[in-house]
Order: C-alpha cells, then structure tokens, then sequence
C-alpha cells in the first residue's frame, strides 16, 4: 500500500520573486514588510507545518527596550513602535500591554546594573532614569493598570523595602532593589501573526505546506521541496532564511556555516487557583542567583544521583513569572533560561519531566506564595518550550547571506516576538536595495568584521532571560 501510494506521488513546478523559508513570528513578519513596505507581491511563504506552529507557539510572548547596547535598544524600540502602531489601527488585536519588566535582586549595590542601563540608553540614560529611595514617593506611578498608551517610559529604581513591598506585595521582604524598566510588557504572537497573515492574502501571498530538502543557485534559486502531494520545485529569484532553529541546515545547503546555535529553554503556565501572584504584577525576574530550596531529604538524594546533583548547587539567577491571560484571567507563567547546552534542533521537544517542579521552587524564591504548589502543581498544568537559535554574542542576524539574492532573519533567541516587526521591516529592506538604519550593518554578518562591537559584546551583559 506504501509503495503503490508513493508512486502517485508527482512533482510539481512554480516560479516567484522571494521564498520565504519558515513560517513563524519572523518569517511571516518578513514576508509582511516585504509587501507593506515594498509592493512585492510574489512571494512564497514555505513551512513544513502550519504557521506559527512551532518555536513561535512556544514564545513567552514579552517584550522589552532593556539592553545593554544602543544598538538593540534601538532595534527593540523601533519594533515595539511598530507594535504599537499595529495595536492602534487594529482596535489592539495584539492584546498589547505595558506594565513593563520588574527586575528584583536583594543587593543594595547595584552599579553593574546602573552601568548597563547607561550603556543601552546612551546620552539620555540620565533623564529617562529615575531614583526612588523613600518609603512615600508620589513619582513612582505602579503598573495598576495595562493601558500602553499612558504608561511611562524609561526606568524606574526602586530602593526602599517599604516601598517596595508596599507596590510589589507579592515579592519576598529581602528584595533590596526593583529596577522597572517600562517600556515593557506583553502580547498576543499569535494574534500578530494572524493579523499580518491577513494582510498577506491581499498581496497574493503563497503558502507552501513542506519541508526544503534542497537549494541550488543558477539563475537565482530552486528549491527542492517535499510535501504531503509530492516533491514540489519552486524557482525563486530571491530567498530569505528565516527558518528559526533549522536556519544552520538551509543556510548548509548553500554552503555557508552561520555562527549559531541552538539551546532549548521550557516554561510552564498554569491555573492559579491559589492567587499567589496578583493579576496587576509586571514581568518578573529574580536576578539573583540561588540554590533551589529542597528539603535536606531532597537535597541528600539529589546529591547522591550524578544526574541530578547539580540541582543541589548554585543556580543561576533570570527566572521570571508574570499573569498570564490578562487583568480578568486566572494562570500564570512560569521560566528559567538556566540550559547553556548547545544542541541539534528536533521536532519532539525534549521536555524534562523534573523543570516543573525546578522553575517552581526557583520562582517561590521572589514570590513565596507560590510555595503553595510545592509538591501539588495543578493537574492541567501545561509544560512547554521551545528552541532559542542566538550567536554567542546574542544578536540577532539580519541581511546578506553571502550568495547574491540570498537574505537570512534568524537568530532571535527567546526575543521573536517583541523583535518581529523591527526584524521583519529590516530583512525586507535589505532584500528590496532599500535604506535602512542605521544599526543594520550591526544585525548582519558585517559585524564580525568590526572587533571593536565584537568585543565589546563579548564583555558585555548577553541580555539571556
């Protein structure tokens, strides 16, 4: 039966103007602005499976302007502008809100942190910075409530534990310090792809269900691609990668080797049926690192397996929790990016049955009513994750592939979603010979060729949470 099924198996031929090869966040992001910005209007959106159904369905879904270089902080403001523009004419689809990203430590000293945020914001680091270091302080406006359009921009340091608990209440009494970046928050990735999605079938967009075997150059590009019908050859006069974790294989089939890798990050959410995190609380992270608080019997076992004993250790910090479902819903979503293990990409993701319970005692750390779940998580938990393709340096890569009409967009290492717009909008100008600003040449691989960025971004903080 195989056999007589796959020899009615055909193969197909077709010509456009740009493949674009993955359908997540970036891929359709790219394929937006290419006709938004640009007009083009053969263009072929190629994934093995359906959109958005893969590293973007696992996206936690935030986004920031908190980085320690002007480059990315630029880059992440002009895609969050475009966020904002999206959510505007479209009644907020998006879902967009921000009450910003809340990171706690419990060190009063905190120059490392003031130095970053200084590096990022450059010569106006000084006026969008603000102090807080009395108990009553009428300038501190809390995150109560989600509206983006009136909320402050810039960072606020907080430096008193009266204040601090007295607008963060959840957070445990030793927190010394809460620095509140604000042009932060959430938003619906899905709704963002389904609304660019949208505006694509006007500009004749084609999607092909398949997985690319192949790619030779030879008066632009053809395309090998398997699908549920047969093997389908698309010519292509331009292509972009875009092919999140799987962008090191299509970028070997035009033999280039890019300088990434892929590590797998999970998360779980939950119902939070204990209210241990009040719906209003902005993106958490617990900067400081820790040792998980096992029981000594827990701990003694743990030491005893070689597997697991590094579980009893030193932990690093960057675990964060926020509500999820907005003001008017009910769970929580829990993280902790501790992977640093270069791996293959796979479709399966390769879950670890113990992180629920790993990520949960770590975020009890900054919220101690989540405690309550110790030992007695809810059963309709879901435990998810998803692949984090970064270079070292942890920028994305956007431009040139190396082969005339060859473009990449990949790289986006758990920063996808708040980073599609401003992505997508830079891939496409590059592939259309249009101006571009002025950090392109840092997102492509021109930087390598700079030792000065490059060491800079060696020495500098990665931005990994």
């Amino acid at each position: 039966m195989q056999k007589a099924e796959a020899m009615t198996k055909t193969t197909s031929h077709e010509a456009t103007k740009i493949a674009v090869i993955g359908a997540g966040i970036i891929g359709i992001s790219t394929a937006y602005y290419l006709a938004k910005n640009h007009n083009f209007s053969e263009i072929v959106l190629i994934d093995s499976s359906q959109p958005m159904a893969f590293t973007s369905a696992q996206s936690g879904e935030n986004y920031r302007n908190w980085w320690p270089h002007p480059s990315m902080v630029a880059f992440t403001n002009r895609s969050i502008d475009l966020l904002e523009g999206i959510a505007s004419s479209s009644g907020n689809r998006i879902n967009m809100n921000r009450r910003g990203y809340a990171l706690a430590t419990r060190r009063k000293e905190i120059g490392d942190l003031v130095q970053q945020l200084h590096d990022g914001l450059g010569e106006s680091a000084d006026q969008l910075i603000r102090y807080h270091n009395s108990a009553r302080n009428s300038l501190y406006q809390p995150p109560h409530v989600p509206n983006w359009e009136t909320a402050p921009i810039g960072v606020d340091i907080l430096q008193n534990q009266a204040l601090i608990q007295s607008m963060f209440p959840s957070y445990s009494g030793d927190i010394e310090t809460v620095i509140h970046i604000r042009r932060g928050g959430d938003i619906s990735g899905q709704q963002l792809g389904m609304h660019m999605l949208e505006d694509l079938k006007n500009a004749r967009m084609k999607r092909v269900t398949g997985s690319v075997e192949d790619i030779t150059q030879k008066d632009g590009f053809t395309l090998e691609v398997a699908t549920s019908d047969g093997t389908q050859i698309l010519q292509a006069d331009k292509i972009v990668n875009a092919a999140g974790p799987f962008a090191g294989r299509i970028a070997n089939m035009l033999g280039i080797a890019l300088p990434i890798y892929n590590t797998f990050q999970q998360k779980i959410a939950f119902e939070d049926r204990e209210k241990a995190v009040p719906r209003a609380l902005p993106f958490s992270i617990d900067l400081d690192g820790q040792r998980i608080d096992w029981s000594q019997e827990e701990r003694d076992l743990l030491q005893a397996d070689p597997d697991f004993r590094w579980l009893a250790g030193d932990m690093p910090g960057a675990i964060h929790c926020r509500p999820d479902g907005g003001d008017n819903g009910t769970w929580v979503k829990l993280g902790w990016a501790y992977n640093e293990s270069p791996a293959e990409a796979t479709w399966e993701p390769p879950l670890d049955d113990n992180f629920p319970e790993i990520v949960l005692r770590g975020a009890a750390q900054l919220n101690p009513s989540l405690k309550a779940y110790c030992g007695q998580l809810p059963r309709n938990l879901r435990h998810y994750g998803g692949w984090y393709t970064m270079t070292e340096e942890n920028w994305p890569l956007i431009g040139p592939l190396g082969i005339e009409g060859a473009f990449m967009n990949c790289g986006h290492s758990g920063f996808g979603t708040m980073a599609a717009c401003a992505g997508g909008e830079l891939a496409a100008a590059w592939v259309a010979g249009a101006s571009k600003p002025a950090y392109s040449d840092d997102f492509s691989l021109e930087r390598y060729q700079n030792p000065t960025l490059m060491q800079k971004l060696r020495d500098s903080s990665k931005g990994v949470l």
